[in-house]
């Protein structure tokens, strides 16, 4: 099977977008398939993958988001021209904007059956882009512009069942299939958290704390901060590593400075996913999580297939990762019921010792292995109907 995949972001920026993409992307060769990805370009490459085709397109930053990019004009009017002359069978649109309209017009040139993926809870993230204006008119446009483009698809894949709900508050009818990405769980073996914590002078013995996010305040990663300061107290020596970057990254280091965690929280970027980021991982005592916006909570099951214990709230897709899972302990969405869930995880080690044993049992149910047959049985199902 030939497949055009379309987004409007990709590595070199990294987030769960640009993950979700490549997994998908590398589930599908394995499987045989042939994969042709169309993004911006940023200047810098990222994210090839052997055996995919990766055309990246001229684009221009967006003054409201400097860390995205948006396909310029002329750069999509070539693009339609040059893959309009080629043969898809099915054309797979990951993000909302230009990605939406070239594929649009590639699937009404060529009567192609289009797939888009509903990564994002725009109506909860848009108002923290565009705080000057109103957000609750923010979030009535959301609603709109979702209803406009999930209705211009033939198939939606959504990641969670409480996605699913969202969509169908909104009136959108286009038939959907609840498809998580997923994992590939050959990419979250190994990993040495003693390593880590020599290199960045951490004790062996300290109690610590870890997440994984863009750094972006729809994350809630200001929350944490708050838990970590409410059990400094409790466990002296406490660490808290953050990986990842953002917008919101200024603010969260003030903020740690005020909450005087100086000598607690530690920023350490965007690290590479094949060997430092597992490291970090690893150096946890604990994982913790709070966003309330997830449509996956990817990293809840990287963390569980690692064999970290996972602290978490449980709001859209968390919900369903965390749902009768033994290798987690949910949390109440605020900051003193939190704080008392991962203080019973650092306190006590056969708690700790029986969610590390089961995280990775647990992180198999989201393995590609198990998930991608169904995304390609979508995909040869709307060929049959075409």
């Amino acid at each position: 099977m030939q497949i055009l995949m379309l987004s409007d972001v990709y590595f070199p920026r990294v987030n769960g977008v640009s993950t979700s993409i490549r997994t998908f992307a590398r589930a599908l060769l394995q499987m045989g398939h042939r994969v042709t990805l169309v993004v911006p370009e940023y200047g810098a490459g990222g994210g090839e993958l052997e055996g995919m085709e990766l055309i990246r397109l001229p684009a221009r930053t967006i003054f409201f988001d400097p860390e995205d990019r948006l396909v310029r004009g002329g750069a999509m009017r070539d693009a339609l021209e040059r893959l309009s002359a080629r043969r898809w069978d099915v054309i797979h649109i990951h993000t909302p904007f230009q990605a939406h309209r070239l594929g649009i017009r590639l699937s009404d040139a060529m009567r192609v059956p289009t797939v888009e993926t509903y990564h994002t809870y725009f109506e909860e993230y848009v108002a923290h882009y565009l705080p000057w204006l109103p957000g609750g008119a923010l979030r009535l446009f959301a609603r709109r512009v979702s209803r406009a483009l999930c209705h211009g698809v033939d198939q939606l894949i959504v990641p969670s069942e409480q996605m699913t709900q969202v969509l169908r508050r909104y009136g959108i009818q286009t038939p959907s299939e609840v498809i998580p990405t997923g994992i590939d769980l050959e990419e979250f073996k190994g990993g040495d958290g003693v390593a880590f914590r020599t290199r960045h002078g951490i004790p062996p013995d300290a109690p610590v704390l870890v997440t994984v996010s863009r750094l972006a305040v729809e994350k809630n990663i200001a929350f944490l901060l708050r838990v970590a300061a409410r059990l400094r107290g409790r466990h002296p020596g406490l660490r808290f590593i953050i990986a990842g970057e953002g917008p919101d990254a200024p603010r969260l280091k003030r903020l740690a400075t005020e909450l005087g965690l100086d000598e607690v929280v530690r920023f350490h970027g965007n690290l590479d996913r094949a060997t430092a980021l597992l490291d970090a991982y690893r150096a946890g005592d604990a994982f913790v999580f709070a966003s309330p916006t997830e449509t996956q909570g990817l990293v809840l099951t990287e963390a569980m297939a690692l064999g970290v214990p996972v602290v978490s709230t449980a709001v859209m897709g968390t919900a369903k990762v965390l749902e009768g899972t033994r290798a987690a302990l949910v949390a109440p969405e605020d900051e003193a019921g939190f704080a008392d869930a991962v203080d019973q995880v650092l306190s006590d080690r056969a708690l700790r010792d029986r969610l590390s044993e089961a995280g990775p049992d647990e992180a198999r149910r989201w393995s590609t292995d198990t998930l991608m047959g169904r995304v390609v049985s979508l995909y040869q199902r709307l060929l049959d109907e075409a």
